[in-house]
């Protein structure tokens, strides 16, 4: 026997046997390792999820706020902003509450790079932080460019009529064009997204050049003020000073800093250019580092709060939480701060390439409309965005969409991940508000040779000659 005080908040003399201590020491000790213990990659998803308010949505102004404030930087396609990733983390979005943002002042949108003609990536900020909007990186050097720039820092914020009177009226079409080439280039913004809406909208087949003055009226991607980005930015702050601001952002929207995260969010300099930053904020004491994540490397910085519920998601829940979201959005850590996993070629040999390649099928990647489907934070499905049809036409009204999954070793586990699968796929057929929803193939081949089959027909989906269809209701 061996005396002392053993139990926390225990006073007096107690008493205990030496191996029943010997074996509660150890296990405590076990309990204390494994806390200090890397999680896994799909506990660092389950965190993001939680993170960044995707498993909890809340609703309200306030909730688009705090979302906006926790994206602010990231240049995410405007395809993918109000369909998936603003209405991911806020119940019940409308465009319309994003309109009212930027009308009063409180948010505004900064162009990052066209993706196409009808596409193109978008940066959100709140009000108290738009002195930190970059500036351009090169400045657009035509002579319409630098009149709008001319007329914008003279007038201020003006609508497009304004803005092209302004020029002496001239060819409207190429002031269009002169305006959208500084949107995408950061320099210009607008006091609604309308006209970014409309951009994404395909082009009238109707006879529009015919149209006379009278009817054509203003492009609905012309409307609202158009504005200077500089009017916001404050020259004042230095390189460092900007420098330390991005770290933040990504420390508010991530948790957990690593060097793939650093990449994935193009960060000017890389992971050198941040090291220090984050170097001098551990000294302070505002972050911590450590080995969080296994198999990211041993340079890994978090919150504080961070790592605790962090850790907290080292096991799943006992029921399977199933999240479909868009491919591009910051709470999908797979593609930036995770590696795609291994797929599993069709004799269940494993075959990928460490980007999660089975040769001769297509690869995921973070492309705007793809979408990814994770359960209990592992990656179990990629599906591509809509594409036209084979002959390079609209011919059928809906886009084919090829499915890329990734099945656990076990075949029971497999069964479940599939049936799961198909039922989120359904359920974004539901989404699609009376379009068809088509899936034309699954890990390079033609459905009705993967084993996706029967669970999606189980789910709703429909044999067609062109693969499975589904309508929503």
């Amino acid at each position: 026997m061996v005396e002392g005080e053993f139990r926390p908040g225990g006073r007096g003399a107690e008493w205990v046997d030496a191996g029943v201590l010997r074996t509660l020491r150890q296990r405590s000790l076990a309990r204390l390792r494994k806390e200090i213990e890397p999680v896994e990659g799909s506990a660092l998803a389950r965190f993001a999820l939680g993170w960044q308010g995707v498993d909890t949505p809340r609703s309200g102004e306030a909730a688009l706020l705090d979302a906006i404030a926790q994206l602010e930087g990231a240049a995410l396609p405007a395809s993918d902003l109000e369909t998936r990733v603003l209405p991911a983390r806020v119940a019940g979005y409308e465009e319309g509450q994003l309109d009212a943002l930027l009308a009063s002042g409180a948010a505004l949108w900064v162009g990052a790079g066209a993706l196409g003609p009808r596409d193109g990536r978008v940066a959100l900020y709140v009000a108290e932080h738009a002195s930190l909007v970059p500036a351009a990186a090169a400045a657009k050097d035509g002579a319409t460019h630098q009149r709008i720039r001319e007329v914008l820092t003279t007038r201020g914020a003006i609508f497009f009529p304004q803005l092209l009177a302004a020029l002496g009226g001239g060819f409207a079409p190429e002031v269009k064009d002169a305006l959208w080439d500084l949107v995408w280039n950061g320099e210009v913004t607008n006091d609604s997204l309308h006209p970014v809406r409309a951009l994404l909208k395909p082009s009238p087949v109707k006879n529009a050049r015919r149209r006379g003055p009278a009817q054509r009226g203003l492009a609905p991607e012309l409307a609202g003020r158009w504005s200077l980005l500089s009017s916001y930015r404050d020259e004042k702050l230095t390189a460092t000073e900007r420098l330390a601001a991005r770290v933040r952002q990504l420390l508010d929207r991530h948790g957990v800093i690593t060097r793939e995260v650093v990449q994935a969010e193009e960060i000017d300099g890389g992971f050198a250019a941040v090291y220090g930053v984050l170097r001098a904020m551990e000294d302070a004491g505002r972050v911590r580092r450590g080995y969080f994540v296994a198999g990211r490397g041993a340079a890994q910085f978090a919150l504080p709060g961070a790592v605790d519920r962090l850790r907290a998601t080292r096991e799943p829940d006992d029921e399977p939480k199933v999240v479909t979201i868009a491919a591009t959005d910051p709470a999908n850590p797979y593609g930036a701060a995770l590696s795609w996993p291994k797929q599993r070629s069709t004799d269940d040999e494993e075959q990928g390439q460490e980007e999660g390649t089975v040769p001769g099928v297509r690869r995921p990647m973070r492309t705007a409309g793809a979408l990814v489907i994770l359960i209990d934070g592992a990656l179990t499905a990629w599906l591509a965005r809509d594409r036209p049809s084979s002959s390079g036409t609209r011919a059928v009204p809906w886009g084919e969409r090829a499915l890329l999954t990734f099945m656990p070793s076990e075949e029971i586990d497999a069964a479940r991940t599939r049936t799961l699968i198909a039922r989120a796929l359904a359920a974004e057929a539901a989404r699609a508000q009376g379009a068809p929803f088509f899936i034309d193939e699954v890990d390079g081949q033609p459905i009705d040779e993967s084993q996706m089959a029967e669970p999606l027909r189980d789910a709703g989906f429909a044999r067609t000659p062109r693969g499975y269809l589904r309508r929503s209701a």
